[in-house]
């Protein structure tokens, strides 16, 4: 009988082991999860598959010298990274239509990227205020903002996994985004 490992911790450990099934069992168990990633930032399944197959690569070379506490985060993490990095490449010129312009768009009421270094804020500064706002509101619109600015997730996803209407999550978002705008001016 043929033992199935699909333990995170267990498929970490093969990594470590540098025993190429950490691979296969990787991608059985997150593929859906990563192309779910990289589809809502890239919009195109060639370019998505192209991102997730980098974050095996990646996973591989970076175990060694790494253990994640938490793999599928680790992963995700990795995929968006991927993601966004061929988004840029592929749409220097235009923007398509994918969740990642969309949700970028939202955010850009409250959060700008100054065109010279006077008008930018420090990196650091910047995201311990993120973090720190986050932190201050109730669950579901903290999930919901995560879901939509780091996932990119659609409207109807967030409103399904939160048990709210598209028109309740489009509400909460603008208010989070709005909160998170006037804390960053007092910074």
């Amino acid at each position: 009988m043929e033992n199935i490992i699909t333990t995170d911790e267990a498929i970490v450990g093969l990594y470590w082991a540098r025993n190429e099934e950490a691979i296969r069992l990787t991608q059985e168990k997150y593929e859906k999860y990563l192309m779910k990633i990289a589809y809502s930032v890239l919009n195109d399944m060639q370019d998505s598959e192209e991102s997730v197959n980098e974050t095996y690569l990646k996973a591989w070379n970076s175990m060694p010298e790494q253990r994640p506490g938490i793999l599928s985060t680790y992963l995700g993490k990795i995929t968006r990274q991927y993601s966004i990095d061929i988004y840029r490449r592929r749409n220097r010129d235009k923007r398509k239509g994918s969740e990642y312009s969309v949700s970028l768009n939202e955010l850009e009421e409250c959060v700008s990227g100054g065109s010279t270094p006077d008008e930018e804020l420090d990196v650091k500064i910047l995201a311990e205020t993120i973090e720190s706002y986050l932190y201050s509101l109730k669950k579901d619109a903290r999930i919901a903002f995560v879901m939509r600015y780091f996932y990119s997730d659609t409207l109807g996803e967030i409103a399904k996994s939160l048990g709210m209407t598209e028109a309740g999550v489009k509400s909460m978002l603008h208010r989070v985004r709005k909160g998170l705008g006037e804390r960053l001016e007092q910074v």
